[in-house]
């Protein structure tokens, strides 16, 4: 027994910051919404809702700097390797600049081909990709604050992703305040806000790394940073989590895309209530930090005992938190939903579909909880071939057959794939576990 609450000690001591932070993150995008859907349009907001799409689809798809630097730090660490951890770090962050340096080179055609398969009313157009303009010049940022995220959860420090979110999301939002209300530079305000502030992110993230003060020999950063095989193996290690964001990614755009179909309305209900569902998904990912560090920490001493044990604890603790956000969801629905926007037609739709954001922290718990253990453990592959199985083999067919149902079948089907991932994620850590694969691999 003292030894279960020494655990949950250390997966609060973990999660709690975690759960602080990502939460600031819809904050962030409830403030622009909220701030937006009071304006005299809904043009601006679904401009970017359009916008936000194209531009997760590039940055979270690179989003493999953030969890592939994890799994390979906790390992590095439960191995009593910080040194190592720290050369990790510094070729990914290396990484990271030069991939967004290809980002800004090659955007003219990129930016093309998003807008062309999304294919946005023509009035959203040219706001969209003058946000997707802006929102470019923190490309940089973005990328290497990424992989100091991972590095500081793999160390099992979440108080520095912490305050990086924080100092990020609470800068923006008074920059949002400044270039939207105060300079009306409506979305494109938005953008500017969002690239200033995080600038001011990577620089607490560089506070975080020099204050760790990890020793290592005169000159090993250097080599760690010319060394190609460490590159090569960082880029192998991660391509899988690079396909399987890829695709959660094109899901949330495809969802995007879907509903500016079903009218301007629909599109920008449904933006409002992927940012209340985020809530649940960030809140929940604190435990999913939880287990990536300590899973992964686990894995790394080669101590399956407590691999499991840590498995099973993030998961009681997990559950209980999406209970809780339910619920807390269906009693707030009345109070905030008048907030987010003053539109009539705009509240209609959140009314009408609410019922699917008190279903989601339930049924996706599971997959956030696994996608934890897998990146913990440097398992990345699975989380790759579920992540297609589920959008393929369930999302994509079950919208195509919901259709007549309008938005409910959108949602239907969005609701099934966030189901289906923590389905068949639960089936290969089962199998894993019965044929002892996790210290083999």
């Amino acid at each position: 027994m003292a030894d279960a609450r020494r655990l949950d000690h250390k997966i609060w001591g973990i999660a709690w910051p975690a759960i602080l932070a990502n939460v600031s993150i819809p904050t962030l995008g409830l403030v622009d919404a909220a701030i937006l859907g009071h304006l005299d349009s809904t043009r601006y907001l679904g401009a970017v809702a359009i916008g936000s799409a194209i531009l997760s689809f590039l940055y979270w798809g690179f989003s493999f700097l953030r969890m592939g630097t994890t799994g390979l730090v906790a390992r590095a660490g439960g191995a009593g390797q910080p040194g190592e951890a720290l050369r990790i770090l510094a070729r990914s962050a290396a990484l990271g600049v030069a991939i967004a340096a290809l980002i800004v080179l090659s955007h003219p055609l990129w930016l093309a081909l998003g807008l062309s398969l999304m294919q946005p009313d023509p009035a959203l157009a040219a706001p969209a990709a003058s946000y997707i303009r802006l929102r470019l010049l923190s490309a940089p940022a973005v990328l290497a604050t990424y992989a100091v995220v991972g590095w500081c959860i793999g160390r099992q420090d979440t108080r520095w992703p912490m305050a990086i979110l924080l100092v990020t999301n609470g800068s923006n939002i008074a920059l949002d305040v400044l270039f939207i209300l105060g300079l009306g530079l409506a979305s494109d305000g938005a953008a500017l806000a969002t690239a200033c502030a995080e600038y001011l992110g990577l620089g607490i993230a560089v506070i975080a790394v020099r204050r760790a003060r990890v020793p290592l020999p005169p000159g090993a950063l250097r080599r760690a940073l010319a060394d190609r095989h460490g590159y090569g193996q960082l880029w192998r290690a991660n391509t899988n989590l690079f396909l399987r964001t890829a695709c959660l990614l094109a899901c949330f755009a495809f969802f995007t895309a879907a509903g500016e179909k079903l009218g301007e309305d629909v599109l920008a209900g449904n933006a409002l209530m992927l940012q209340f569902l985020l809530f649940a998904a960030f809140s929940l990912d604190g435990f999913a930090y939880a287990a990536e560090g300590l899973a992964g920490e686990r894995l790394g001493a080669r101590d399956l005992d407590g691999f499991r044990t840590v498995v099973r604890r993030c998961a009681w603790w997990s559950a209980g938190s999406a209970v809780l956000i339910s619920a807390l969801i269906y009693a707030g629905r009345p109070l905030i939903f008048p907030l987010l926007s003053d539109l009539a037609s705009v509240q209609a739709v959140l009314a009408a579909h609410s019922g699917w954001l008190v279903a989601l922290p339930l049924l996706a718990a599971p997959s956030y909880l696994l996608d934890g253990v897998f990146i913990g453990a440097a398992e990345t592959r699975p989380m790759m071939t579920t992540m297609w199985l589920s959008a393929l083999g369930i999302y994509l067919p079950v919208w195509w057959l919901a259709q007549p149902l309008g938005n409910d079948g959108l949602w239907l089907a969005f609701s099934l794939f966030n189901l289906a991932r923590g389905v068949f994620l639960g089936w290969v850590y089962l199998h894993y576990s019965r044929r002892g694969r996790w210290l083999a691999a």
